[in-house]
């Protein structure tokens, strides 16, 4: 069995820290959850104080620990800074970066020298990098109130298609704990953040893509 530190992640894993595209599966909802009317107006109460939480908190870093639809593991860290901004530096010696600058979204890999670039209205990230988390437009299909956690499934076919994403919040800080992105295969990545600090200082170079690299390096490999 790999370790934290052996296992490399392939690109579809490194997809379940949010850049999940559109597919064509059918969304499932957790048994317990409280279904929602596509038709209901009113976002649940419990929903919306953790969304106007979550968007109240411009900036944070911790560590972040990912488990893939195996049950493969890794980590690292992790610095976020509203709106549209995040990087995850991945442990290991692939060198793993994902990198969003409001703009976009890039996935690097420097030992296989590779950099794969994608729009962030078109993932989930998008959803939990917006200057205001936006509920509204049926967005929000279940919720599930426990005295440890509280859970809100998200699903928006205009931003990753079918897939899905599962949010857990600590339903006394509402601060959050882990997401879970379901893709169009229902494949689960799971990813849990711990030793968070919000109301960092996280220098701007952080989140800087440099499009010129990722342009020549696509047009070498072609």
């Amino acid at each position: 069995m790999k370790t934290q530190t052996e296992f490399a992640p392939t690109r579809r894993q490194v997809l379940g820290l949010g850049l999940v595209l559109a597919g064509a599966a059918a969304i499932n909802v957790v048994p317990g959850f409280q279904l929602l009317a596509q038709a209901q107006a009113a976002v649940p109460p419990a929903a919306q104080k953790i969304a106007d939480h979550f968007s109240s908190v411009k900036s944070m870093s911790g560590e972040f620990v990912q488990f893939g639809p195996k049950g493969e593991q890794t980590g690292g860290k992790f610095f976020l800074e509203r709106p549209g901004k995040i990087r995850f530096n991945y442990d290991g010696a692939s060198n793993f970066r994902v990198i969003s600058d409001g703009k976009s979204v890039v996935i690097l890999n420097k030992k296989l020298n590779t950099s794969d670039l994608y729009p962030l209205s078109k993932t989930p990230l998008k959803l939990l990098l917006d200057d205001r988390i936006d509920l509204s437009g049926g967005r929000v299909k279940a919720v599930k109130e426990e005295d440890d956690l509280t859970t809100i499934q998200l699903s928006d076919k205009s931003v990753f298609g079918n897939a899905r994403i599962t949010m857990m919040f600590d339903p006394k800080s509402y601060e959050l704990r882990q997401w879970t992105i379901t893709d169009a295969q229902g494949k689960d990545t799971t990813v849990m953040i711990f030793n968070v600090k919000e109301g960092v200082s996280i220098p701007p170079d952080t989140f800087a893509i440099d499009y010129t690299a990722n342009r020549e390096l696509n047009t070498k490999t072609r």
